[in-house]
């Protein structure tokens, strides 16, 4: 029996990129700092990359899914560029109060609902028992624990302790934090 891949989960706006509110242009894309590291790191752990984003600004009418998929596109060959293949993208596009048309319900996949990553998890033969996620939310890290992901990680820059336990999940302020982190803890 084929053993099981491993997988990083991270957010998108938070984590990837610094979030300036509904980022869907290049031109407001600004990358973490560290994300490549830590993706790099997880990789050489045996961990696949995947992300998992609310995409609320698409339901909201900010902008549409066409202009969320090239920007994705270009995302993912910038870390292509810096030698991380991201499996990938899943996004919810939906709010339940403040999405429009359609748009407006609630989902399965919308975080803090584990939908985007049992969804892989399922695709992918994923072991979510050994596979972490990176969040900058407390929703991010409810739809890891309620996926079954091992390790979860909260991105909070304003944590003062790099590796900090929180209850069932670790805070670290800084990417490279993480990298260290997961090397000891999860990998």
């Amino acid at each position: 029996m084929t053993a099981k891949q491993r997988a990083l989960f991270l957010d998108r706006d938070g984590v990837i990129n610094v979030d300036h509110g509904y980022v869907h242009r290049k031109s407001d894309f600004e990358f973490v700092e560290g994300i490549f590291e830590l993706c790099r790191a997880a990789t050489a752990l045996g961990h696949e990359v995947f992300v998992a984003t609310n995409q609320a600004g698409i339901g909201r009418g900010y902008y549409t899914e066409n202009q969320f998929s090239e920007l994705t596109e270009w995302m993912c060959g910038v870390f292509r560029m810096q030698g991380v293949e991201i499996r990938r993208v899943y996004h919810c596009p939906v709010h339940p109060e403040h999405g429009l048309g359609a748009f407006r319900r609630d989902s399965f996949c919308r975080k803090p609902n584990p939908g985007m990553i049992l969804q892989a998890a399922e695709e992918y033969g994923l072991d979510l028992g050994a596979s972490l996620l990176i969040g900058d939310s407390h929703t991010d890290i409810q739809a890891g624990r309620a996926a079954g992901v091992g390790c979860n990680i909260l991105f909070d820059p304003a944590a003062d302790a790099a590796g900090m336990r929180a209850l069932d999940h670790a805070v670290v302020p800084r990417l490279v934090d993480a990298v260290r982190f997961i090397a000891r803890e999860c990998g």
